[in-house]
C-alpha cells in the first residue's frame, strides 16, 4: 500500500471520504485570526474588532498568555468568554507612569487623546496618552487605558493556519490582518 492510498483509507482500512482534511489545530507556529469583544465584568462592552485580527500563536508575546493558553489545540469555530483580573489582562496601573508636564516643553499641536514617546524612571523608551492638557500643564499616563481593569474578552476563531518561515524570523504576522513591511 503507498503512502497516499494509506492516508486514504481510514483506521479500520476502509475507504475515507475524500476532501476530509481535518482543520489546523492552533499550535505554536500557527497563524490564529479571530474577531474579539472586550467587555467590563458586567458586560459593558468596551470595544471590539471590526475585522478580524491574527496573531503569531506560541509565545511570540503578540496577544495576552492567558488567550494563548486558553486558544492552543482548538479549531476554527472555536469560541470562547475568558474573564481576566488586570494582572492577567493589561496589568495593574503603574502611578509612575502617571506625569504631568509644562506645555512650553511639548511641540505645537499636543491634543488630548494624543500619544507621545518619553521615557520611564529607568530611561526605557515608553509611549504616553495625553489625558488632560489644563492651562500650561499637560497630564500624561504611560498605562495602558484598560490596565487596572477586569475584562471579559469574548473570542471567536476564524482561521488557523501554518505561520511562513519570514513570520516566524520576524516574530509576527505579515499580509492581511497582520504587518505590512
Amino acid at each position: 500500500m503507498d503512502a497516499l492510498d494509506s492516508r486514504l483509507r481510514g483506521n479500520d482500512g476502509r475507504n475515507a471520504r475524500l476532501g476530509t482534511i481535518p482543520p489546523m489545530r492552533i499550535a505554536k507556529d500557527t497563524v490564529v485570526t479571530l474577531t474579539y469583544k472586550v467587555a467590563d465584568p458586567l458586560g459593558r462592552l468596551l470595544e471590539q474588532s471590526k475585522e478580524p485580527l491574527a496573531y503569531l500563536h506560541g509565545g511570540y508575546d503578540n496577544t495576552l498568555p492567558k488567550i494563548e493558553e486558553a486558544l492552543d489545540g482548538k479549531e476554527p469555530g472555536y469560541q470562547v468568554t475568558l474573564s481576566l483580573q488586570p494582572e492577567d489582562a493589561f496589568g495593574v496601573r503603574d502611578e509612575s507612569l502617571v506625569r504631568t508636564i509644562p506645555k512650553s516643553e511639548f511641540p505645537a499641536g499636543v491634543k488630548v487623546g494624543g500619544q507621545l514617546e518619553g521615557t520611564t524612571e529607568g530611561g526605557q523608551p515608553h509611549v504616553f496618552h495625553v489625558m488632560k492638557i489644563k492651562g500650561d500643564t499637560v497630564h500624561l499616563d504611560g498605562n495602558h487605558p484598560l490596565a487596572g481593569k477586569a475584562l471579559k474578552f469574548m473570542l471567536k476563531v476564524t482561521g488557523v493556519r501554518a505561520a511562513s518561515a519570514e513570520e516566524i524570523e520576524h516574530r509576527h504576522v505579515h499580509g492581511e490582518h497582520g504587518h505590512h513591511h
